[in-house]
């Protein structure tokens, strides 16, 4: 596979629910990492997990963090790999914002935009610009990393959510 044909991401990860064999939050969203790697994802880098108030009803902070990777599947396609993990990570599907072993979200796409109805997908992430805890972890692995709607840096993007 040529470097041309990789797509790269940025992905949001997110845990507030321990698991029975992998232990903790933290330890989950390490294990998500090496469960993609296993996958045949590349993690090119990974933000540093920080500790979160939940949004919604669950009372369980979250640890969330933050990932660059590069995969020749395009958003669609890699969506789909990461509610196949997702669920082996015993992620049900129910309320929403409510506790979760595995949360993965993809934040940004190389390719700039994307959007489906089925599934429902929109890329870049229709809520990421204002999410501290997402763009926290992205600024200090992908801090120069445009939005293609606003043209605002991850970094600009972390320094405005800070603010307000």
């Amino acid at each position: 596979m040529t470097e041309a044909s990789l797509q790269h991401y940025l992905i949001a990860l997110g845990s507030n629910r321990r698991h029975h064999r992998i232990g903790t939050p933290r330890k989950v969203l390490d294990a998500a990492l090496l469960a993609l790697a296993s996958e045949g994802v590349d993690v090119l880098a990974v933000g540093p997990v920080i500790e979160t108030a939940p949004i919604g009803p669950s009372l369980r902070r979250y640890a969330n963090g933050a990932a660059v990777i590069a995969t020749p599947l395009l958003p669609d396609a890699l969506l789909a790999l990461l509610k196949r993990i997702e669920a082996r990570f015993g992620r049900r599907r129910g309320q929403r914002w409510s506790a979760r072993t595995l949360d993965l979200d993809i934040i940004l796409w190389s390719g700039g935009t994307w959007h489906s109805p089925c599934p429902p997908l929109i890329v870049p992430h229709p809520a990421y610009r204002t999410r501290n805890f997402v763009l926290r972890p992205a600024a200090a692995i992908a801090p120069g990393w445009r939005d293609p709607l606003t043209g605002l840096s991850i970094a600009q993007l972390c320094h405005r959510a800070a603010r307000g």
